[in-house]
């Protein structure tokens, strides 16, 4: 089988730059701004970029991506392949095996019994788990002995790498967290702030939504590593002034997703104290079309739910002319550059899995017309806006606060007035909005809008868990604390049915060719989901910040341990 083939080379990974210190602390403290500020630190009860990634500074999973999409191993002592007996022959089956001597942050022996436990963390039918896709097939999770673990899948799994690899499912200490399983999960305050962990530095203080004051982790594995004693995650403000904090004034030494115009990115660039870091991967900006009715009329946990489909956006037209209205390549032009390209694809890359569907990307005004005519949505009284059965075609359309999100909803809810629709635009604080707090009405999860925009991407190379979000069963609902990964709410029991062929496919050529369907059926053939552009993933460092290697397949953290001070 071709795929034996990639899991033999697939422990290949990049090995990662000498350490430029010898001394754990030596280089004093270093400061990391994310204009989105991380409302919890752990990625099971989040989807949200920002929380995943300042968690994977303190918590780990057994291997992770690097910045050419090798797996590499973290808390393993190597990955496991065909090849070297980690994975099975029949590929039922995954081994990994903990590096020996590993501590938690307080001391205590990291084993096997912490990763069986996060399985059982995130598995458990009343958590609501914000990764539960990354344990799709898996029938049981079991401690071979103190420091080997042992995944067995329901069917042969292609591609075994779901649980544990990558910053979107780390390994938590069951010590801190067994009181914390199921509809508990959300009330664990203590731990979810302040997880203790393997990662090259412990929590010292978190507030939320604000900052994370951190320390070196005295129990990490390598003894000269981090270089830096301590670290301040500072969240919130805007992309704009996390930008200038380290290419204009030098205030910080790493500013995360700097979504800002082309022009004034450059602007900032040009004090000459940071540079700017670029790379393409697999991030997309997309809007997400409800296929719920999220009217406040509805009772309270009856709102944007299966019970109810949405009164207009459940017509495939509709949607569709939505889409139709858009100009992707102003979008782009506005928004990003040369660091964005027009998409009408969720999945974007790598090649082996990007569809060619390019059907999208020229404006097509008139056609959306027409579509709405179709639809039975004309203009009766002139005012404008279209109206069906007495009811306009208004619709609620939110994202999270973003110069550059703004600027999109503008353009977006001029090009949908030419065509008859009414929007009403609406911005959430991007802590918030990404937070994923069951009690918020205003998180993307809950989705009380007909319409949003943000972007993600997933861990790795294969898209087999990202494309799993939109299965039936993994809508956020009030039973799992309204946590889940299928945001607009998409059930298509023919894309189920599809997505478990890809999961038993190992032929690499097919996974493409089912991957590229399944793309096509979110996008191309139900528009719930519009892809609007492929964002080049930007971020900056100041000039005296080592070690950095910007990373579109996992955290952008990933190698923090690594960074240090340049004299």
């Amino acid at each position: 089988m071709k795929l034996k083939t990639a899991l033999l080379g697939a422990a290949a990974g990049l090995a990662l730059a000498p350490a430029a210190f010898a001394e754990r602390g030596a280089d004093g403290h270093v400061n990391i701004i994310y204009w989105q500020a991380p409302s919890i630190l752990n990625p099971y009860l989040s989807s949200g970029t920002k929380d995943i990634e300042s968690a994977s500074l303190v918590i780990e999973p057994l291997g992770r991506y690097d910045e050419k999409g090798n797996l590499v191993p973290y808390l393993a002592e190597e990955i496991p392949t065909v090849g070297n007996g980690g994975v099975s022959e029949d590929l039922t089956s995954i081994t990994w095996k903990l590096k020996s001597g590993l501590l938690w942050s307080d001391g205590s022996p990291v084993t096997s019994a912490d990763v069986v436990f996060t399985a059982e963390y995130c598995m458990h039918p009343e958590g609501g788990c914000a990764q539960l896709a990354k344990f799709d097939g898996v029938d049981k999770v079991e401690a071979m002995d103190d420091l080997t673990v042992k995944v067995t899948f329901k069917e042969p799994k292609p591609n075994p790498y779901g649980p544990f690899m990558g910053g979107q499912s780390p390994i938590l200490q069951k010590a801190q967290f067994e009181n914390c399983l199921g509809a508990k999960a959300p009330e664990c305050t203590d731990a979810n702030f302040g997880p203790i962990g393997t990662g090259p530095f412990h929590v010292v203080e978190f507030k939320p939504n604000d900052v994370i004051q951190m320390e070196a982790n005295p129990n990490y594995r390598d003894p000269a590593k981090p270089a830096f004693a301590t670290l301040t995650f500072k969240g919130g403000g805007d992309a704009a002034a996390a930008g200038r904090a380290v290419l204009e004034t030098g205030e910080f030494d790493y500013a995360w997703n700097l979504q800002l115009a082309p022009d004034v990115l450059a602007g900032m660039a040009a004090a000459g104290k940071g540079e700017a870091l670029s790379a393409f991967g697999t991030l997309v900006e997309r809007i997400e079309m409800n296929m719920t009715d999220p009217s406040p009329d509805l009772p309270e946990g009856e709102r944007a739910t299966a019970k109810h489909p949405h009164p207009f956006l459940s017509d495939l037209r509709v949607r569709k002319a939505l889409s139709m209205a858009i100009d992707r390549n102003l979008l782009v032009e506005v928004g990003y550059g040369q660091a964005g390209r027009p998409t009408c694809n969720l999945v974007p890359a790598p090649e082996l899995y990007a569809s060619d569907n390019t059907d999208c990307i020229a404006q097509d005004v008139e056609g959306a017309k027409a579509l709405l005519e179709e639809a039975g949505w004309t203009d009766t009284d002139g005012d404008g806006v279209r109206d069906k059965d007495g009811k306009k075609l208004h619709i609620l359309y939110q994202t999270s606060t973003n110069a550059v999100r703004q600027d999109f909803q503008a353009l977006i809810k001029q090009w949908w007035s030419e065509i008859g629709v009414e929007t009403e635009l609406k911005n959430i604080d991007a802590s918030v909005y990404f937070g994923g707090d069951p009690g918020s009405p205003d998180t993307f999860q809950k989705f009380y809008a007909d319409v949003e925009m943000y972007a993600n991407n997933f861990d790795g190379t294969d898209p087999e868990p990202y494309l799993g979000q939109y299965g039936c069963d993994k809508a956020p609902t009030p039973e799992k604390q309204w946590q889940g990964e299928n945001i607009n709410r998409y059930c298509d029991p023919a894309y189920d049915e599809l997505l478990a062929e890809l999961g038993r496919t190992g032929d690499l050529e097919k996974r493409g060719e089912i991957a590229k369907r399944l793309n096509d059926m979110l996008t191309k053939d139900s528009y719930t989901v519009v892809a609007l552009v492929d964002r080049g993933r930007v971020s900056a460092r100041s000039n005296t910040l080592g070690g950095v290697i910007l990373n579109t397949w996992d955290s952008e953290l990933w190698n923090a341990a690594d960074w240090y001070r340049m004299k």
